[in-house]
């Protein structure tokens, strides 16, 4: 009857414990979905933050472009302008030969005015002496040879002297009109030249000023976009903040699931000792009663031969009186009778919590180690490992222990967070990037107890489980999170 009411009373403060937590589940679950809404904002409030640095990122690359193209109009205005420095030295120069030309030209005038003023006298001398001077009378009119020879020469003189000056006279006036048209043609190719390069720096001066307005503008939106993203980071910030605030919240909640984990823990290992107690207890009466009912018959056996034995004895002794000459008989001891077996007591049952108490959550490649690495984002701490295998594996609970968390968490995607008592320390294992939920918070569940599918949700390249065991509540962050590979298979 003990063992009986025992029983009855370990059973009912083990199912009162275990109905506790589902009472805590309603404000765990509540500041999960507050939890779940300040991410979601806190995942708004990154994106308008990433889209802000994307805008301010392309603007000022546009803007960087305009500068170059600033620049290069610049470089272009400069070059434009020595040139035009240049062209203005030739012009210098063009007009300093055109006054040397000038000079010329005015030299070769009177030159020319000089001959012809010579060549008229010579033609109103020839009129007035009547008529053309006739060489050959010159020459015939010679007194003498040498006379003749004289005459000869001062003729040949006065031939060569004219033919000379009209030559000369020619040549002149050819260089004259050549070296007019020169100038007047290099002067209005260097006027013609400059007209262009003052029109091309007048261009680009306009394009300048177009391109500073374009400048003007952008870093305008440059600021206004850098006023919106401090808005949009103090924003996320103050998100953080109460996402951590949420956090504590949480993890004192998991706490609490801890406390009645441990308790329920201890309930189980009391009724197993109860149970063992009991099946000791019973096991002890059993057989203290097997030995007393061996005992018992080992009493009436030995009363049964003794009766036999007095029955022998009196049936001798008539025997003997009746023929004194037999032979006297020797008595026959009376076997001694059969021991009660020593009692044994059972073995203790093995402990489920003999080596880790965890077992492997899934099946699949090991193919993430626990510790810092780079996936391309700089380094990172990697807080647990990661198990490959297709969409839809079968993940299992790894301990016996009560679902702190279930649902989608940030980078984490689907996630479920389960609270162990295990030889009496706290424990937390997390299930990340789930394809599939199969428990809900406050649930308690059993070690190898299927809580979902593998997927590729959240932050994830693939489908693979992202698994993490803590020693303590999970608190989100690595302070506690041991690696895996130590109390796992893998």
């Amino acid at each position: 009857m003990n063992s009986k009411w025992m029983l009855t009373g370990v059973s009912s403060v083990l199912a009162l414990t275990l109905l506790m937590p589902t009472a805590n589940a309603d404000t765990l679950s509540e500041l999960q979905q507050e939890k779940q809404k300040t991410e979601q904002k806190q995942n708004e409030l990154n994106s308008g933050i990433s889209e802000k640095s994307v805008e301010m990122n392309q603007n000022q690359s546009t803007l960087e472009s305009i500068m170059a193209k600033i620049q290069e109009l610049e470089n272009q205005m400069q070059e434009t302008q020595s040139k035009i420095n240049g062209v203005q030295g030739e012009i210098d120069q063009t007009i300093v030969e055109i006054d040397e030309l000038k000079k010329s030209i005015e030299e070769l005038e009177r030159k020319i005015a000089e001959r012809t003023e010579l060549l008229q006298e010579r033609a109103r001398a020839i009129q007035l002496s009547g008529g053309s001077v006739d060489y050959i009378d010159v020459l015939l009119g010679a007194n003498s040879f040498v006379d003749f020879i004289d005459r000869f020469s001062a003729v040949n003189t006065l031939i060569d002297a004219d033919r000379e000056i009209m030559n000369e006279q020619a040549e002149d006036k050819k260089l004259l009109g050549e070296k007019k048209a020169q100038v007047e043609t290099k002067l209005a190719q260097q006027e013609e030249r400059r007209a262009e390069l003052v029109d091309l720096k007048t261009s680009l001066d306009g394009q300048k000023a177009k391109q500073s307005g374009l400048v003007k503008d952008l870093k305008a939106e440059q600021e206004r976009l850098a006023k919106e993203k401090t808005t949009l980071v103090q924003q996320r910030d103050e998100a953080i903040d109460v996402s951590a605030e949420l956090e504590t919240k949480i993890a004192n909640e998991q706490a609490r699931l801890a406390e009645l984990a441990r308790k329920a823990e201890e309930e189980r290992l009391r009724k197993l000792a109860a149970e063992r107690a009991a099946a000791e207890k019973a096991a002890a009466e059993k057989a203290a009663a097997e030995r007393v009912a061996a005992e018992r018959a080992a009493a009436e056996r030995a009363a049964a031969e003794k009766v036999a034995a007095d029955k022998a004895a009196s049936q001798k002794a008539a025997s003997n009186s009746e023929a004194s000459s037999a032979p006297v008989a020797s008595s026959t001891p009376a076997p001694a009778p059969t021991p009660a077996p020593a009692y044994s007591a059972p073995e203790p049952a093995v402990s489920v919590n003999a080596s880790s108490g965890f077992i492997r959550p899934a099946a699949g490649r090991y193919t993430s180690k626990f510790g810092w690495r780079d996936i391309g984002s700089g380094p990172e701490f990697h807080q647990g490992v990661d198990i490959a295998n297709s969409k839809g594996t079968a993940i299992v609970a790894a301990a016996n222990g009560f679902v702190s968390y279930a649902g989608s968490m940030g980078g984490y995607g689907n996630v479920v967070i389960i609270t162990h008592s295990i030889n009496g320390q706290t424990h937390a294992t997390v299930y990340a990037h789930l394809n599939s939920i199969g428990v809900s918070v406050g649930q308690q569940v059993s070690q190898g107890q299927n809580i979902g599918g593998m997927g590729n949700t959240g932050r994830s390249f693939g489908d693979h489980l992202h698994f993490e065991i803590h020693v303590g509540p999970w608190n989100g962050g690595r302070t506690n999170a041991v690696n895996p590979a130590s109390y796992v298979s893998l």
